[in-house]
């Protein structure tokens, strides 16, 4: 999709808001974050490049899929941990109502553990926010030439498993969690309670409690303390 494609619809300096579009036309980006200082940093860096603008910022998977509506930007980046949703979720939505548009992933999260669920789901990049300090405008350009942009390392796993079995799910040990569950298994793997888990993802803690339970039995797992320490284990391997 590109700029002349998009509606007089033009950049934000905040999230939600639109103004008329400029004669140049730059390469739009909505940029999708639950954190105001982070989309402010991206728009920051972003519009630095004259042939690109921020033309929406989003917080939640409900106001991203209306901005998306209304600029029809030529990329959208999209953080994992939204207001009301999985960024994953988010990815699916966009895909099914616009399977063209590049979407990639900006998101503080494992990209060994999210990278190729976030792919399969239709993204066509990842990078981690500690990566997009120095290489977000790299990843940016990369999608949007149609190339994929992954770490090296990440690349060369998932071309493996994608060259061995297409069709096959992701394969992982934790394939069998769904996405927020693997959002909460990792995070208690880093040593958060459950109260900064829930936190963190903007759910209340009986909803974590609700996932941990669904973890512990999908797992296999006879109570809290198993969990706690098969989750740090996991976090020590990856690292």
């Amino acid at each position: 999709m590109t700029a002349s494609r998009r509606s007089d619809l033009d950049p934000v300096g905040s999230k939600g808001e639109t103004r008329p579009k400029s004669a140049a036309s730059p390469l739009g980006i909505v940029v999708v974050d639950d954190h105001p200082m982070v989309r402010e940093r991206l728009a920051e860096v972003i519009e630095r490049e004259g042939d690109l603008v921020v033309c929406g910022q989003a917080e939640s998977r409900h106001e991203a899929l209306a901005i998306i509506k209304a600029t029809q930007p030529a990329l959208v980046i999209i953080d994992l941990t939204l207001k009301d949703s999985n960024g994953l979720d988010l990815i699916k939505d966009v895909r099914a109502g616009c399977p063209s548009l590049p979407l990639l992933v900006v998101s503080m999260h494992d990209e060994s553990f999210y990278a190729e669920r976030a792919i399969r789901a239709g993204a066509r990049g990842y990078i981690t926010k500690q990566q997009a300090t120095r290489d977000i405008l790299t990843a940016i350009r990369t999608v949007l030439s149609g190339e994929l942009y992954l770490n090296p390392t990440t690349a060369t796993r998932l071309v493996a498993v994608l060259t061995a079995n297409p069709s096959a799910p992701a394969a992982d040990a934790w394939d069998i969690l769904a996405d927020r569950e693997r959002q909460v298994f990792e995070l208690t793997g880093q040593g958060k309670s459950i109260r900064q888990i829930a936190s963190q993802l903007h759910v209340q803690v009986k909803t974590v409690q609700t996932y941990r339970a669904r973890i512990k039995e999908k797992l296999q797992l006879k109570d809290g303390s198993s969990l706690l320490q098969l989750a740090i284990q996991w976090a020590k391997n990856r690292s």
